[in-house]
């Protein structure tokens, strides 16, 4: 009976105890939910950093195409945006560094603005047919050739420079359809940028 009354005198002890040190470690850490509850914003903006590249690279390899078929220098394009951190000096250069260098630039750019691109098809059209994905993906493509041009390079880089050479000696046509087939190629590669969840074999089974 002794031992009985002690034993059960040190579990009381042992529960106050527990009871203190669960007051002094607080509520317990919410659990962080996998997969994410809402929308997984960050996923989708790497994706989009990402996949904005295959956008850039199309486009770029559209204007290589174009430029071979009307006897210009395969990378006019680059050439004329390079003259806004080069000036005018940039349309006669031959040098292959700073050549690749501008690709670079044209690519990173790409990647930059891949990122609006696939946040609006995931999360605003995740659903929408492909007709409305289209048309929003070129509505979206000839803004930002607006927006770009007119009212950025048009004043800017007369600002900076004293020339305007990326607004006038690109032709219209050439730099929308140049916009628009970065947005196609946004809204073809998207399903490679979908979320697919990671989850242990034993949870599947």
């Amino acid at each position: 009976m002794v031992d009985r009354d002690a034993k059960m005198r040190e579990l009381a002890e042992l529960r106050a105890r527990v009871q203190v040190l669960e007051e002094e470690l607080g509520p317990p850490a919410q659990a962080s939910q996998w997969p994410p509850p809402t929308y997984y914003t960050a996923y989708h903006a790497l994706a989009g950093f990402v996949l904005g590249m295959f956008g850039a690279a199309t486009s770029l390899l559209f204007n290589v195409v174009g430029s071979l078929l009307v006897g210009q220098h395969p990378l006019e394009l680059i050439r004329v945006y390079l003259t806004f951190p080069l000036g005018e000096a940039a349309l006669k250069t031959e040098d292959g560094l700073t050549l690749a260098i501008g690709c670079c630039l044209y690519l990173g750019t790409g990647m930059l603005l891949g990122i609006p691109f696939q946040l609006v098809l995931t999360r605003f059209l995740a659903n929408a047919g492909f007709i409305r994905r289209f048309a929003v993906v070129s509505a979206m493509s000839l803004g930002l050739w607006i927006i770009n041009f007119y009212l950025l390079l048009a004043w800017l880089q007369p600002l900076l420079f004293e020339g305007n050479w990326i607004v006038t000696l690109i032709p219209w046509w050439v730099a929308a359809l140049t916009h628009l087939v970065f947005g196609w190629t946004m809204l073809l590669v998207q399903p490679l940028g979908s979320f697919v969840p990671y989850r242990p074999p034993m949870e599947g089974a």
